[in-house]
């Protein structure tokens, strides 16, 4: 099973900003941590700030992998584009957020990119990824 986790714009800095949002731990650490938990997955990584990077790497790997897990970070209210591609693709796709939008700011609380994904998973820190690769493990499963 291939999974390809999509981190968007300023998520190169988790450990170090906003520590009381997004917590205190750095990527790096938690994406050695996952790998390990499923030495079965290979589970690739692409972050950017860029929308255009980001739809690039959904096209890129739209038609090959088992599931994405897509944290848009603010392009997630913002990104048409990024929507339009999630729904020319075929890999599913499970949107992902560390923190829960729903009791942030307003504007936070409305996902344009969701109706191109299968599901969403918020609010749990950095464990949202694992419980979003859990959930695509399992469709695979069920699938077969």
């Amino acid at each position: 099973m291939r999974i390809q986790i999509i981190n968007g714009p300023n998520l190169n800095l988790l450990g170090v900003r906003e520590p009381e949002v997004y917590g205190k731990r750095a990527w790096e650490d938690y994406l050695k941590e996952l790998r390990g938990r499923y030495p079965k997955v290979r589970i690739d990584y692409f972050q950017s700030n860029l929308e255009g990077e980001i739809i690039n790497m959904i096209q890129e790997v739209g038609f090959d992998r088992d599931g994405i897990v897509l944290n848009a970070g603010a392009y997630t209210h913002t990104s048409v584009a990024i929507l339009d591609a999630l729904k020319s693709i075929t890999t599913p796709t499970v949107e992902v957020h560390i923190s829960n939008v729903s009791q942030r700011e307003d504007f936070r609380r409305k996902s344009i990119i969701s109706p191109g994904c299968l599901g969403f998973i918020g609010g749990f820190g950095l464990d949202s990824y694992r419980l979003a690769i859990e959930a695509l493990i399992d469709r695979a499963s069920d699938q077969e």
